[in-house]
Parts: structure tokens; C-alpha cells; sequence
């Protein structure tokens, strides 16, 4: 019998968000791959989830594909989780649902967290139609993209970290305008969960007085 692969969403912050069948399958499979598995421990060990562990991530996925193509040709059933959240979603898991499928292993996702819905739905702006851009590119190209989004008429998310957020900020105001209506997420889900909403401007003003800490997740209006 052929093996599977499963991509199964964890947490973004609060463990209750685990669903059922998730912590079933993670049970279930044979073996778990995991963006970081030391992040991933504590997570595993909170739902009794024992079984054999090892490391994809970004910098060793091309070679981590290749071993697990041989264990799902001999039947294992293969679970793959980020950090947080969905994988594939701004975190590895594409490479590898590409060479399953083009090696003719069936491929699974389940439902589940990601950090974008929620900041979108809580944003108050558009939600019928929009993109999500996740991290814009560092350096190279970051230009390119804020131009071809100048005049994007959808709702617009971004994920960015907190050593850059105030620069990001700075960037939208140049290039989207300083009245453009926004919503910034940070620590969606934990304990110091907050939304701050208005336009760049005033989002960028909040935030040079308040603390910069967590994740956050960018909601910006359309043209």
C-alpha cells in the first residue's frame, strides 16, 4: 500500500485551537516532520503525541523530500507541521506536496489555523475579495512589489515581523498613502492579542509609542 502525506495545521498561539482529527492523525502517522522540532515539542508532549519526530525546513528540504519519497513508497503515512499555523502558508511544505503528487502519492490538508483569516475577518475592511502577499521580499524586489500593488482594488495582507514593521509602515505610507485605511494583528490568539485599526498613518504613530513584540499581520484596503 502506498503511503500519504498529510499536512496538518497547529496552533498559531492557543492550544485549544487543536482540533480532533489533527491531534488523531499526528497520532496515527508514522512519522511527524516539523519546521523546528524542539518548537514543536512542547506541543506534541501537551496532546500525548509520541511518535518519531525529525527536522524539514527551508534549508534542508530538497534533500529531507528525497529521503521521504523512499518512506512513502514503503507505505508510511507522513505528517507534516510548521512551527504554527498551516503549513505551505509562508513556511515549507510546497516542494513537498509538489514531489508527492508528481510521484503519485496522494496528499491530504486538513483544516485549520492560519494567522491571516482572523486578521482579515477582524479588520473590518473587505473580506469578499483580497491577496495575501505574506512576507514582502527583504532586499531584492521588495520595490517591484510595493509598485505592482499601487494599484491593487483588493484587500491586501502582508505578514511582517517586528524588527521591520515600523519601516514596513513607512513603506505603505509612500507608496499606498497616508489617509489608506489599515489593521495591524500581533500575537493573534495569545494572551496580549491586539488589533490596531485606522490608517497607516495613524497605526504607524501607535506604534512608535507602544511595544513592538510578536508576530503581526498587515490588513491593508484596497484602491
Amino acid at each position: 500500500m502506498n503511503g500519504k502525506l498529510y499536512l496538518v495545521p497547529t496552533p498559531i498561539g492557543n492550544l485549544e485551537d487543536m482540533t480532533f482529527r489533527a491531534i488523531r492523525i499526528l497520532k496515527e502517522a508514522d512519522l511527524i516532520l516539523a519546521e523546528d522540532t524542539r518548537t514543536s515539542a512542547p506541543m506534541l508532549k501537551h496532546f500525548g503525541i509520541t511518535g518519531k519526530v525529525f527536522s524539514h525546513h527551508q534549508h534542508n528540504e530538497h534533500q529531507s523530500t528525497q529521503e521521504i519519497m523512499k518512506f512513502l513508497a514503503e507505505g508510511k503515512q507522513i505528517a507534516l507541521i510548521s512551527d504554527a499555523g498551516t503549513p505551505a502558508i509562508s513556511d515549507p511544505g510546497f516542494y513537498l506536496v509538489r514531489e508527492a503528487l508528481k510521484n503519485g502519492f496522494p496528499v491530504e490538508c486538513l483544516p485549520g489555523a492560519t494567522a491571516f483569516v482572523p486578521a482579515l475577518v477582524n479588520s473590518g475592511l473587505p473580506n469578499d475579495r483580497f491577496i495575501f502577499e505574506g512576507f514582502l521580499p527583504v532586499k531584492k524586489g521588495r520595490q517591484t512589489r510595493y509598485l505592482s500593488l499601487k494599484e491593487e482594488e483588493r484587500t491586501m495582507i502582508f505578514y511582517e515581523s517586528p524588527h521591520r514593521l515600523l519601516k514596513t509602515l513607512d513603506e505603505m505610507i509612500t507608496h499606498f498613502g497616508a489617509e489608506r485605511l489599515a489593521s495591524v494583528s500581533r500575537e493573534l490568539t495569545k494572551l496580549f492579542e491586539e488589533t490596531v485599526r485606522g490608517t497607516l498613518t495613524e497605526i504607524k504613530t501607535y506604534y512608535k509609542t507602544h511595544p513592538v513584540k510578536g508576530e503581526f499581520v498587515i490588513v491593508v484596503n484596497g484602491l
